[in-house]
C-alpha cells in the first residue's frame, strides 16, 4: 500500500514534466486542448450578434464593442436609443416635409445592428423593395408614362388648390404663429411668402 502511495505522485510528474498544452504526454492521457481565444469565449458566454454585411473594420469595431460585458451593454444601450431617435424623427418626416421613409429605415438599419427582429425587417423591406422594382421593370412602359403623367399632374392641382386658399384666405394663424416662433429661435429663418 505504502508502494502506490509513493508512485502516483511520481508518475503524475514524470507524466506531465516538461509538456505543455496540446503536446501528447507519454502516459497515454488525451493532451490538454489548446486554449481559445478569448474573443471566442467571450462570444459564446454573451451571445454577441455577428455582424454578417458591411465592411471588415465595422465587424472588428461590433466584435471589440461587445468584447467586454460593461461595454456590450452601453453599446447596446447607445444604438438603441439613436436608432429609435432616427425612427422618431423618421416618423415626424412623414407629416412634416423631409424623407420620412428614409429615416425610418435608417433608423431599422442602426437597431438592426444589436436586434435580430430589427434585422429581420430590413430583410423583409429590402426583399419586397426588390420586388416592386422588379414589378416596375416588368410594367408596361405605356402604363409607367400614364401613370408618372397622372401622379404629376395630381401634385400640380394640389399646389394650384393650396396657392388658391392662400390667395383667398391668407395664412392660417396657427401657422403664422408657428413660423414666428420659428424665426424667434433662428434668425436665418425667412418669412412666409406673401407676408
Amino acid at each position: 500500500m505504502r508502494e502506490k502511495a509513493t508512485q502516483e505522485p511520481t508518475d503524475l510528474l514524470q507524466d506531465g514534466a516538461g509538456f505543455g498544452p496540446g503536446q501528447p504526454v507519454p502516459s497515454g492521457r488525451p493532451p490538454e486542448p489548446l486554449a481559445e481565444s478569448a474573443e471566442s469565449r467571450v462570444a459564446e458566454e454573451l451571445h454577441v450578434p455577428e455582424l454578417d454585411y458591411g465592411p471588415m473594420w465595422l465587424r472588428r469595431l461590433h466584435a471589440r464593442a461587445h468584447a467586454n460585458r460593461l461595454t456590450g451593454l452601453i453599446t447596446k444601450v447607445v444604438v438603441t436609443l439613436v436608432g429609435c431617435m432616427v425612427i422618431v424623427a423618421g416618423l415626424v418626416m412623414m407629416v412634416a416635409p423631409g424623407p420620412g421613409i428614409v429615416a425610418i429605415l435608417l433608423g431599422l438599419g442602426i437597431l438592426s445592428t444589436e436586434w435580430a427582429w430589427a434585422d429581420r425587417w430590413v430583410d423583409r423591406a429590402r426583399a419586397y423593395a426588390h420586388q416592386a422594382a422588379e414589378k416596375a421593370r416588368q410594367m408596361d412602359p405605356a402604363v409607367r408614362r400614364r401613370r408618372i403623367a397622372l401622379t404629376v399632374g395630381a401634385a400640380l392641382v394640389v399646389a394650384l388648390l393650396v396657392w388658391a386658399y392662400l390667395a383667398y384666405f391668407g395664412w392660417p394663424s396657427l401657422a403664422v404663429d408657428g413660423w414666428d416662433w420659428v424665426q424667434d429661435i433662428s434668425p436665418f429663418v425667412p418669412d412666409l411668402p406673401g407676408m
